[in-house]
């Protein structure tokens, strides 16, 4: 109801076009489907506390499916759309779904996902003969029952931490939460109504709550894109007139970067919003210089909603490689990983925040939630930075993918930042490598677009860096596995280097 309450106001403006066929929703008509849709789930015995899943990519329907489920009381838990039948099994079976929805080309996955995981019904967005339809659930009016809902301690979505150190959990966001992030983000925002490009995936809780609901109950409009693809990118930017674009850092790079940019017409972008990963300076600058527009970027968890900082809008006072500044009501400390003792200012040290926007907990998770969030309310996010004198938020990496050479601990993150000023450089990922006499010594793997000898960019970052930080192993590959919010899967390499070792 909070993000969708100006709707009747905003009346015949477009809220969602469907980027590929130009299906456009109007505020009004999404504010009929969600009740609509409230109404139909309700008919078929969904309610508070109910666990429904989308197994989708982005639709102007994804936001009327959130916010009908949100109105019941139920919660949404959202699945990345490239999951195989096993992925989706495991999570849909931890959520407790008992309603599934999905588009066609997945329902096949879907179906036999759902027999194993015990989900009541399947339906499909458009039409299948093998599901009932998402049309279906709109037939039965709009009269909605009402229902109590306890903002601070009612679950309202669901989704999975990436996985990335471990197997993924569920993080359950409260209606508090969201509403209360969309609050504190919305503040920082221009006035004026924007055109927004929704290239994020809404399973992911950056475009779930950035793209989708900030911007909904802003009275912007979202083109959705079921998929990255620059050129489509490109082009949608162009047609819709696009002032604003939330993306993850290799986005950037490729705007910054790629020749295809200059057959487009972006005039309209008045802003880049970068998150999910840190953002080089060089990378920053170099997209600005491009596109004549501001560059900024956050930081955020799913645990926190998922905004933390995030740029300031005035460029005057922005901080260049910083993740900008903390947004209202949120609290950040700085401590050491080993002993807890919290350090000054421009001191590395692993990030705590505390604020409305943290998570209620992982589901069925007392252990993991207990190593993560104190009774107190900080939160421990496991991600490497400082803050600096003015209260800027600087993150130079993950904890557990810090690089331990001998006494030294070196930042993976730092590395790839100078080896991708390098000209010949289009990506890069760092890691540990097992080393007998300094115990771990920095490997990287580089994505090339030039010509440059192992050598030569090795010595182009050492003689950059302090001697415990050069990069003493290099190979070259086809490209770097990311994770689909942007993120390098470091583990990924560090365990296929483990593999090649063990034959």
């Amino acid at each position: 109801e909070f993000v969708i309450e100006k709707a009747e106001t905003y009346g015949d403006r477009p809220a969602l076009i469907d980027g590929p066929t130009g299906r456009t929703v109007t505020y009004a008509g999404l504010a009929r489907t969600v009740r609509a849709l409230a109404a139909g789930l309700a008919q078929r015995g969904f309610g508070k506390g109910d666990v429904l899943a989308v197994y989708s990519p982005n639709l102007p329907e994804y936001a009327a499916v959130l916010h009908a489920v949100a109105m019941l009381g139920g919660v949404t838990t959202t699945v990345n759309p490239l999951y195989t039948v096993r992925e989706l099994v495991e999570q849909v079976s931890d959520a407790g779904a008992r309603l599934l929805i999905t588009v066609p080309p997945l329902l096949e996955r879907a179906l036999e996902a759902s027999r194993q995981a015990g989900v009541k019904d399947v339906f499909v967005f458009g039409e299948a003969k093998e599901a009932s339809s998402f049309a279906s659930l709109l037939q039965s009016g709009e009269r909605v029952p009402p229902v109590s809902i306890a903002p601070q301690t009612d679950v309202v979505v669901m989704p999975y931490s990436s996985g990335t150190t471990g197997l993924p959990k569920g993080v359950m966001l409260t209606h508090y939460n969201l509403v209360a992030n969309i609050c504190q983000s919305e503040a920082l925002f221009p006035m004026e109504v924007e055109r927004v490009i929704a290239v994020l995936p809404f399973y992911h809780i950056y475009g779930l709550t950035v793209l989708l609901n900030i911007s909904l109950h802003r009275g912007d409009t979202v083109v959705t894109m079921p998929r990255f693809d620059l050129e489509q990118f490109l082009q949608l930017m162009q047609q819709h007139a696009v002032t604003r674009a939330f993306v993850v850092p290799p986005i950037v790079l490729a705007l910054a970067k790629h020749p295809l940019v200059e057959k487009y017409n972006l005039g309209s972008l008045r802003s880049i919003n970068s998150g999910a990963a840190p953002l080089g300076e060089n990378i920053e600058q170099a997209c600005e210089n491009r596109l004549h527009c501001f560059v900024a970027q956050g930081y955020g968890l799913t645990e926190t909603s998922p905004v933390v900082s995030t740029t300031p809008i005035d460029p005057a006072v922005r901080r260049a490689g910083s993740a900008g500044l903390l947004i209202p009501n949120t609290e950040c400390r700085v401590v050491d990983p080993a002993s807890g003792a919290e350090l000054e200012a421009n001191q590395q040290g692993e990030v705590c925040v505390r604020g409305p926007q943290v998570m209620k907990g992982y589901l069925n998770q007392p252990a993991a939630t207990a190593a993560m969030l104190e009774p107190d309310g900080w939160l421990h996010t496991g991600d490497i930075g400082m803050v600096d004198q003015d209260g800027y938020l600087f993150i130079v990496d993950r904890l557990k993918e810090l690089i331990k050479y001998k006494a030294f601990q070196v930042a993976p993150a730092e590395l790839e930042s100078l080896l991708l000023k390098h000209p010949a450089v289009a990506d890069a990922a760092v890691i540990p490598h097992p080393d007998p006499e300094a115990g771990e010594v920095p490997k990287a793997f580089v994505v090339m677009k030039g010509q440059a000898s192992p050598e030569e960019l090795m010595a182009f970052v050492n003689g950059q860096v302090a001697p415990f930080k050069k990069i003493r192993l290099l190979e070259v590959v086809d490209q770097i596995p990311k994770s689909p919010a942007g993120k390098i899967l470091r583990r990924t390499l560090i365990e296929r280097e483990r593999s090649h070792a063990g034959a």
